[in-house]
């Protein structure tokens, strides 16, 4: 019989400060690779009250107006008010980039090692995981799937005007009934949505309840009458965005990737130009899980992919399916090598990284959404063939 649990995951709006030096930050990795497309940018933004800092390392023959554009992305997501503690009219921002070292410099430019002369090495050392499931039609876990189109739902509403007193700052969480691997019923939503002062919490918990939760969940069929709601549940949330919780770039990796669900090596992806594998490998490792659980080979599936900095070839390849696959995992992996190059310039050719795509990843999750080059299943029939 299988087992019933809960299990959680949680999202954040573009509003929320973490998110926003993310976005400030592939936006700076996005005008570089713009103008030069073999650039290394290694981008960190700090927020906190009406101060944005940004540091890291760039190598490239870009010349970016990092004021300009961190004062775009504030803009963009609607810090336009001073009363909101951050306005991206009057904010200061702080640029304290600088080159990047050349130690790591000659390992990713195959200028290392003599027996690596010529061949791309990884940024990094590390492993990096890939998740995939059929819980839903984007093959990601549904928790953290519907915690981001909560928050998708919530900034269209504020940016359109349909509710006035939302302010950009907002979480949500989704806690998903599960009997084995398949999901039978929501137990419980949580948003947290900043608003201005003067809204009663009875209007703020019928607004949010029945013009954003229910819309946008009760399609999934999991909504029941015993679904609890915790709406804004310390009473209120007029204070958010940098000025109440300081922002960091790389602080919600679990909220980019699956939500808990599936491992995490611990490496941040925004401000990453695709040589870290930090964020290529990790999108090679999604783009491979996808195709295998695509192709039937699995109902879940977790890749790993570890490297070592300078290095022009992962040192490790796992497979785990959770006993679901309907062929041993040695043989997915043996597939895998073939059909898959996962050197790190392999990676960055077969997805084509060297492109100014990176800004829409930095929020709403880098996984389940179709306009990524990762979430193509493209691969579906070479593996296949390699499987027979």
């Amino acid at each position: 019989m299988d087992r019933k649990y809960l299990f959680t995951s949680e999202s954040v709006g573009e509003g929320h400060p973490d998110k926003l030096c993310d976005q400030i930050s592939d936006a700076i990795l996005d005008e570089c690779l713009r103008q030069d497309k073999e650039s290394h940018v290694a981008c960190e933004t700090f927020a906190c009250q009406s101060l944005i800092m940004v540091g890291g390392e760039l190598n490239t023959n870009a010349y970016v107006d990092i004021q300009q554009v961190a004062r775009d992305v504030a803009q963009k997501i609607g810090y336009s008010n001073p009363d909101y503690g951050l306005d991206y009219k009057s904010m200061a921002v702080t640029n304290m980039i600088h080159s990047q070292s050349q130690d790591i410099n000659q390992g990713v430019m195959g200028e290392g090692l003599e027996k690596f002369k010529g061949q791309q090495g990884a940024g990094d050392q590390g492993m990096m995981f890939g998740f995939a499931c059929k819980e839903t039609p984007e093959l990601m876990p549904a928790p953290v799937m519907y915690s981001h189109k909560l928050m998708i739902e919530s900034a269209r509403m504020r940016k359109a005007g349909e509710v006035k007193w939302f302010r950009p700052d907002s979480k949500s969480q989704v806690t998903i009934e599960y009997e084995g691997h398949r999901p039978v019923r929501i137990d419980t939503v949580v948003v947290s949505q900043q608003h201005d002062p003067g809204i009663s919490h009875e209007e703020i918990e019928s607004t949010i309840i029945e013009k954003l939760i229910k819309p946008v969940l009760e399609p999934t069929g999991l909504l029941d009458s015993n679904t609890k709601f915790h709406i804004n549940p310390t009473g209120q949330f007029c204070i958010g965005g940098p000025v109440g919780d300081a922002g960091l770039t790389g602080r919600k990796i679990i909220v980019d990737t699956y939500g808990g669900m599936g491992r995490h090596g611990g490496g941040a992806f925004s401000g990453k130009d695709p040589s870290k594998v930090d964020r290529s490998a990790a999108y090679m490792a999604r783009y491979i899980a996808k195709n295998i659980v695509a192709a039937d080979l699995a109902e879940r599936c977790e890749i790993q992919l570890a490297y070592a900095i300078g290095v022009p070839y992962p040192v490790s390849i796992m497979a785990e399916t959770f006993g679901t696959s309907v062929v041993p995992e040695e043989k997915i992996v043996e597939a895998v090598k073939k059909v898959f190059d996962c050197t790190p310039a392999g990676i960055i050719s077969t997805l084509d990284l060297k492109r100014p795509i990176y800004l829409p990843t930095a929020s709403y999750g880098h996984f389940g959404r179709p306009d990524f080059p990762w979430e193509q299943t493209n691969k579906v029939d070479a593996l296949k063939k390699e499987i027979k």
